[in-house]
């Protein structure tokens, strides 16, 4: 009879640990399937495949750049590190510069001209013309700059397809390049989540 008993505890137990045990994985598999469709890489409605790729890995870069300076107020937005630094400001204007850039280039086979180097030079140098120049302007200012070369970005890499794509000019793929101004993204918005810590 004991022995009965303590077989059917054993087996109670069992039943418990396993139903416990499927509980858990059962909520590892749904939180991590939420939160792998939250986070998703997939093209947009309208473009080709890698293309489409590359707009939601950009688009998702500059969502999480904007969250770090959208609340920034004058002060923060002309923020010095040190005197060998560059504003918040002045880093949105570099990152829409950077990419106004490379849409001559890929697009157009050229660099910028006379009118171009007007309005993005110093942005896409920065340095002490940059400090000197970007000042006393909104973040709204430079969110503006920045929105209005991703669309136009979005624009014109619509028109495009994936062999296109794969296409180089001298040894540089337009994948390459666009995965740089990728890649350019991450860089400042580690900058500007560093910064934007020391200003809070």
């Amino acid at each position: 009879m004991k022995s009965k008993i303590q077989e059917l505890i054993k087996n109670i137990i069992n039943s418990v640990i396993k139903n416990q045990i499927q509980i858990f994985l059962l909520l590892i598999f749904s939180s991590s399937s939420l939160s792998y469709a939250q986070n998703e890489i997939k093209p947009l409605k309208g473009y080709s495949n890698d293309i489409g790729n590359m707009i939601s890995m950009l688009d998702n870069l500059k969502q999480r750049v904007e969250r770090h300076v959208k609340n920034l107020d004058q002060a923060g937005t002309d923020f010095l590190l040190d005197e060998n630094s560059n504003s918040p400001g002045a880093m949105i204007y570099h990152l829409a510069a950077t990419e106004a850039y490379y849409q001559v280039y890929t697009f157009e086979g050229r660099g910028f001209n006379a009118e171009e180097k007007a309005k993005w030079e110093t942005a896409l140098s920065l340095g002490e013309k940059a400090r000197d120049e970007f000042k006393n302007k909104p973040i709204k200012y430079y969110m503006g700059l920045y929105d209005e070369v991703r669309e136009k970005t979005k624009k014109l890499l619509k028109s495009k397809d994936d062999d296109w794509f794969k296409s180089k000019k001298g040894n540089v793929s337009m994948h390459w390049a666009w995965f740089h101004v990728m890649e350019h993204q991450a860089n400042h918005m580690g900058q500007l989540a560093l910064i934007t810590k020391r200003i809070n």
